[in-house]
């Protein structure tokens, strides 16, 4: 990290997955920081921890501005990178791009909320079989991938439609680390949630339009 005000590193074992975050989002920089430097505070090792603190701002109804392409782009990338088994590589314009560090800290601490109900529900090689296995892991990440491209769909404006795939990839990143099958399982069904909500908000906003050129046209 930079000198002018370093984000501590992930410590090891003995702190929780929600520890670990709070710590990170306690010590980000006063005024700004890059992906780039979150990415060097976590590294390729940490990168579904990384996709965790980066979901935690879809989860509140406030909308942080510059942010959701951004983080939706790394966290699809971050994907990508998992189902190639290759580091995640961010184009320039990403990782360089500076986000507002003061915005992200109340953002952040309420997204974690979110990460301790899932702490105390979450059950470490629960349901295995849902997550172990080279063809089940491949599933989990394309899974992952598509709860991204969810998060990147132009319905940012409409209530819960980041929330839900934001969901979704919290839960895929829990299990995944933990290993926890339920978890995973959860997050399938938040991903089905999301896909039926935009296919209401489309199908409604085609029934608005059709009706509304009725009227016009008659």
């Amino acid at each position: 990290m930079n000198a002018r005000n370093p984000v501590a590193a992930p410590a090891g074992d003995d702190e929780t997955l929600g520890e670990q975050l709070e710590r990170v989002i306690r010590d980000l920089p006063e005024d700004s920081l890059t992906l780039g430097e979150l990415l060097d505070v976590f590294g390729d090792e940490g990168l579904l921890l990384l996709t965790m603190l980066l979901t935690l701002v879809f989860l509140i109804p406030v909308s942080i501005p510059g942010v959701s392409t951004v983080f939706g782009a790394a966290i699809l990338l971050v994907g990508i990178s998992r189902v190639l088994g290759r580091p995640l590589w961010l184009p320039s314009r990403i990782r360089h791009r500076a986000l507002p560090a003061a915005k992200l800290r109340p953002g952040l601490q309420q997204g974690m909320s979110w990460v301790r109900r899932l702490e105390r529900i979450s059950r470490p090689r629960r349901l295995p079989g849902l997550v172990e296995g080279r063809t089940r892991l491949q599933l989990t990440n394309l899974a992952f991938i598509l709860a991204a491209l969810l998060l990147m769909a132009p319905f940012g404006f409409v209530p819960f439609s980041n929330t839900l795939p934001a969901l979704a990839l919290l839960l895929y990143a829990v299990g995944m680390v933990q290993r926890d099958g339920g978890a995973v399982l959860l997050g399938h069904l938040a991903n089905i949630a999301t896909i039926v909500y935009f296919g209401v908000l489309i199908g409604g906003g085609g029934m608005a339009i059709r009706e509304l050129w009725q009227r016009f046209a008659g």
